[in-house]
């Protein structure tokens, strides 16, 4: 009821008219961002972050929150319509989508992808608004012991759930928790990595990193492969959105699931991607026509978006709970969150009740707006993607060095980012995940503060680590997940070593 009553203040929060042109711009440049696949969700949020400098904390986490959704709705325009995954975790929506196009039903797809991702997103919402205030309030009783257990189970638990191989996710990692530790120590006040460089006094920032890494890092890596889209067109009327509406019914379970799926996958830091593939082979496996599955099936498009969408709404329950973020994307929000002077964690629902619930109830009426922008303005999205990347990335490259620019009116930042772009570029040839070292950038110093603290308070002993049965199982489960790799590696080989009996007569 609590919840309820403070989700109706979340709407009053929304009442100022400025607040609702904020979301429509988000909406509108999300999917921009969603459909070239130059972007997406995490760079878009990047780049454009100094552009809220000059709002209120909650007008700037509206219109960046609707710039994600609107990256969520936008990534399944290009994996249709182009057989191009605008995003990561559009994949898998090419696999009947694209098949779809081809046989003229591209708009019934479309209809299908965006109505299975504002499902998922509605699903997460609801589990958003009713969870997360029991957790922030059961997380209000942590001491610095609980805080860094929580932090080294998130860390951890990329290691251990993570696709890419552990070794990797263990390099960026290291290197992120590197590059967090620059500059002035704020607990003894001396200087760390600065080598005499009194540009480096104030250490790595967030913003400019991640703009490089994710803006200009993919930029560099779509120039490089260059990009030639020939789509089918699309077109989107009332009839053929009704015509799949009407059949949604007939999806119903294949949704729930990809939202469960998805809400699961989001608050773990398994992520979109995963939770896309998930849903999709769950579906497949599931579905009486799963042997159609590939040649254009509307539910192995629903299936996807409505996990990926999920999973994007899901990532925010812990990183506003705990501080923890649940994707890229909302490790570039929590950034933005510290930006602007706001502490993530339980203390933010009884300090900044009208963020937090503002922020909840634009996530309802983004869904909405976004799923009205999508409907009614497909062949425009289509369009635009047709014109050359040659055009469109020294654009999006200016955009990116004027937002470094203006964190501190600083030249030296435009230079950090590009160094930090050719290190994005260097990341994805390499395969190795930004993830995990934006994760480290974000969170490194918080964890160590609440090491050292636990540490202070229990005179050095790593006992305090084990002192309750909470602490105590976060951090053995942590531990867990961080040898998992090899574990799973030794049953996989003793199953392979194990001679098969053959029964016979």
């Amino acid at each position: 009821m609590d919840a309820l009553i403070s989700l109706i203040h979340g709407f009053g929060v929304l009442a100022d008219p400025m607040n609702i042109v904020y979301m429509f711009v988000g909406i509108f440049l999300g999917v921009l961002i969603g459909v070239l696949p130059g972007l997406g969700g995490a760079n878009g949020v990047a780049i454009l972050l100094p552009l809220t400098f000059s709002m209120s904390p909650t007008s700037a986490i509206i219109m960046l929150s609707s710039i994600y959704w609107g990256a969520l709705f936008g990534g399944a325009i290009t994996s249709i319509l182009f057989n191009i995954p605008g995003e990561p975790w559009s994949v898998a929506t090419t696999f009947d989508g694209y098949p779809l196009a081809q046989q003229g039903r591209a708009g019934e797809a479309l209809a299908a992808a965006f109505t299975g991702s504002f499902l998922g997103a509605f699903f997460s919402t609801l589990l958003l608004t009713f969870l997360a205030p029991l957790v922030a309030k059961f997380a209000l009783q942590f001491g610095p012991p609980e805080f860094f257990a929580v932090y080294l189970l998130t860390f951890c638990a990329f290691v251990g759930m993570g696709k890419e191989p552990a070794y990797k996710v263990i390099a960026a990692m290291m290197l992120g928790f590197a590059l967090a530790a620059v500059g002035l120590d704020t607990v003894t006040g001396q200087l760390r990595m600065t080598f005499g460089s009194t540009e480096l006094l104030r250490g790595f920032d967030f913003l400019v990193a991640v703009i490089g890494l994710f803006g200009v890092g993919e930029i560099l890596l779509t120039m490089e492969e260059g990009l030639a889209f020939k789509g089918r067109s699309a077109r989107i009327d009332l009839r053929v959105v009704l015509k799949v509406w009407k059949d949604m019914p007939k999806y119903a379970w294949t949704a729930l699931r990809g939202a469960i799926v998805g809400a699961w996958m989001g608050i773990t830091p398994g992520g979109a991607t995963p939770a896309s593939f998930m849903s999709y082979g769950l579906a497949k496996r599931f579905s009486k026509n799963g042997h159609k599955f590939g040649t254009g099936e509307v539910e192995g498009v629903i299936a996807p978006e409505t996990a990926a969408h999920s999973a994007g709404t899901a990532a925010l329950l812990p990183m506003l709970t705990l501080g923890i973020p649940g994707s890229p994307t909302a490790a570039v929000l929590l950034g933005g969150l510290l930006i602007w002077g706001l502490q993530p964690g339980p203390l933010l629902f009884v300090e900044q009740k009208d963020f937090v619930w503002g922020l909840i109830a634009s996530i309802y009426l983004g869904n909405i707006a976004g799923l009205i922008v999508v409907l009614s303005t497909v062949p425009l999205f289509a369009a635009i993607l047709r014109i050359p990347f040659s055009i469109i990335a020294p654009i999006i490259l200016v955009i990116c060095a004027v937002g470094a620019y203006t964190v501190h009116n600083a030249l030296l930042d435009i230079a950090v980012m590009l160094v930090f772009g050719v290190l994005g570029y260097l990341f994805k040839k390499l395969q190795y995940p930004l993830a995990p070292l934006v994760l480290a950038l974000v969170l490194g110093d918080m964890a160590e503060s609440s090491f050292r603290q636990a540490m202070l308070v229990s005179q050095g002993s790593l006992s305090v680590f084990w002192s309750n049965p909470l602490v105590g199982s976060i951090v053995t489960l942590a531990l867990l997940m961080l040898v998992w790799p090899l574990l799973s590696a030794a049953m996989a080989s003793l199953k392979r070593d194990t001679p098969r009996v053959v029964s016979g007569e």
